[in-house]
């Protein structure tokens, strides 16, 4: 056979399947249109999800050991050095705990809400390299920060305060009228004109 020739390939008819009824389509593609199918059909996942819950049980005693042998494997110096670093985390926010509670006790004389004072500084910086805090780095850093926004003091005594209410001032709404309540005045006018004074 010559190259430049072309095969055909013989392509078989294809057989027509026999037409099924809509109905029987619908009911095998959406089993819930049939009440009955549904339920059949709940009544199988349910099957199922109890199949897989139960087969969960029995694999989580199973998991629970694969890391139990996990960790028998971990040579003893991994287990060493992770339980140095969950330490040193514990003991990072222990001292981080400890700052800001200084902060707010340094703060409460002259900030108007002691919280606010370590939202603007940088905790990490007042502690020493032995864990000690440096108050006296606080103290300064807080002055400044007050020189920076002074709106987070606390009001001076030299302000000037708002009036405060004098109940005795004015009809109180309780009945007790004083005489130079309108109401009382006018009344009194009307007695007076009415007993023909």
């Amino acid at each position: 056979m010559p190259e430049n020739e072309e095969t055909t390939e013989q392509v078989a008819p294809e057989t027509q399947e026999p037409e099924t009824a809509p109905e029987a389509e619908t009911a095998k593609a959406d089993p819930w249109a049939d009440p009955e199918a549904a339920r059949k059909e709940i009544e199988k996942l349910r099957r199922e999800a109890a199949k897989y819950r139960t087969k969960a049980g029995e694999l989580e005693p199973l998991a629970r050991k694969a890391k139990e042998l996990e960790d028998a494997q971990k040579s003893e110096q991994e287990r060493l050095a992770e339980q140095l670093r969950a330490s040193e985390e514990r003991a990072k926010a222990v001292q981080q705990r400890a700052v800001r509670a200084e902060v707010r006790a340094l703060a409460a004389d002259q900030f108007a809400d002691p919280d606010d004072a370590h939202a603007f500084l940088n905790l990490d910086t007042f502690v020493g390299a032995d864990g000690d805090i440096d108050t006296d780095g606080i103290r300064n850093e807080l002055g400044e920060l007050l020189k920076r926004k002074p709106h987070l003091a606390k009001p001076s005594d030299s302000s000037p305060r708002p009036p405060r209410p004098d109940r005795s001032q004015g009809s109180s709404g309780n009945g007790n009228r004083s005489t130079s309540d309108p109401g009382a005045i006018f009344a009194g006018l009307m007695n007076q004109a009415l007993k023909g004074r």
